[in-house]
């Protein structure tokens, strides 16, 4: 399909049937592709359901559209979380999760609405609601882990006068087992390199000729070191500071450093371990809130149809994909289409029942049934 004229949005529609429901169908099909292709359509097939009481369905509308919302929740925090995890190839996203909108809301169709009249509200709510607890379980593990990785790298990575120097020094880069020598750490900036190899033995009594040598670089400054007798630190330290020389506060910890390096890769190892698991349980579990919320558009449907047109039960559900611009053309079309359905939709409107479907400060009114299925699930930041 052509990206640029297809909508990522679904509008699932309703309307009586005439002489019969195919004729419905056929009226609509005709009137939104003989001029300018304005929407890619597709039947939507309801089976038949139980019908209660007026009341009965009158409380279902209200339960539906709460579902509706919450479904559709945890479906957006599904999409997003992949995202999420798929950082780097976030384009990757929309074929793991929607493959084109469309192939997943007609698979959606085709396998699940046959078992729509077998699968209970509360079967619903509590499969979904299940999708969202352990969504937050395992986020809040794999987070947990990237989060831990993250601050190791910082520590691996940034300012030399802040990050870790385990990847960077050796031991023989320092006086070990000396009673009176010790070996100290100072970042030079470049630009003041050429004073530090004049200055540097004269900084305080004591410091050992030639012992300076330039360990690592990064943009700004050096990494160097130098030995000197431990009684002149403090004396080094302060005249160090008057020439932009920092002394960085190290030891030398072998065991330390070891088990940083070993804690990293510990991380990343397990990091790569769930990434996989993840990722499959994040698709499996995205299709499965999907399939949920497409059987709650259906059942809204087919109780909105119900209340709106009456019994016994005669309409026909459709799937219109817009094109993105003639979408206000589409709207025309429709409204001409099924206009003269508004004297019984203001009849309805009149009585004293409260239809949520017609409540017009909860959603768009149209003179026939409409519900929106955005599959734009994504807010890439």
């Amino acid at each position: 399909q052509d990206k640029d004229t297809k909508m990522t949005e679904f509008w699932l529609i309703s309307a009586p049937g005439e002489k019969t429901c195919q004729q419905t169908w056929e009226k609509l099909h005709a009137a939104t592709t003989k001029n300018n292709n304005l929407s890619t359509n597709s039947k939507f097939n309801i089976p038949d359901l139980k019908v209660g009481t007026l009341d009965v369905l009158v409380g279902l509308s209200d339960e539906l559209a709460k579902l509706d919302a919450f479904v559709e929740g945890v479906v957006k925090k599904v999409a997003q979380y992949m995202a999420d995890v798929l950082e780097d190839s976030k384009d990757k996203v929309q074929e793991n999760l929607l493959a084109n909108g469309g192939k997943v809301l007609t698979k959606s169709f085709k396998n699940y609405l046959s078992s729509l009249d077998t699968v209970p509200f509360l079967f619903i709510f509590k499969g979904v609601n299940q999708i969202d607890n352990d969504l937050k379980a395992r986020a809040s593990a794999y987070n947990n882990l990237k989060g831990n990785l993250q601050n190791l790298e910082r520590k691996n990575a940034g300012s030399l006068l802040t990050r870790s120097l385990a990847d960077i020094v050796k031991k023989e880069d320092f006086v070990f087992d000396s009673e009176y020598l010790v070996t100290l750490l100072v970042i030079v900036p470049k630009l003041n390199y050429n004073d530090w190899v004049k200055q540097y033995e004269t900084l305080a009594e004591m410091v050992v000729p030639r012992s300076s040598n330039v360990l690592f670089e990064d943009q700004d400054s050096y990494l160097c070191n130098v030995t000197l007798f431990r009684k002149a630190v403090d004396d080094f330290k302060h005249k160090a500071r008057e020439y932009k020389f920092m002394v960085r506060d190290f030891q030398y910890n072998e065991e330390e450093m070891k088990a940083d390096k070993e804690e990293m890769n510990r991380l990343s190892t397990d990091k790569k371990k769930q990434f996989g698991p993840l990722v499959r349980w994040l698709k499996v579990n995205f299709s499965e809130a999907f399939i949920a919320w497409i059987h709650v558009k259906a059942l809204r449907v087919f109780v909105e149809s119900v209340l709106r047109y009456g019994l016994p039960v005669n309409f026909q559900a459709m799937l219109l994909q817009p094109n993105k611009k003639t979408m206000k053309k589409l709207r025309e079309v429709l409204y001409d289409l099924y206009k003269h359905l508004d004297s019984s939709a203001a009849a309805i409107i009149d009585a004293t029942v409260d239809i949520p479907g017609l409540n017009l400060s909860q959603q768009e009114y149209y003179p026939y049934v409409y519900y929106k299925i955005d599959c734009n699930l994504l807010e890439f930041k």
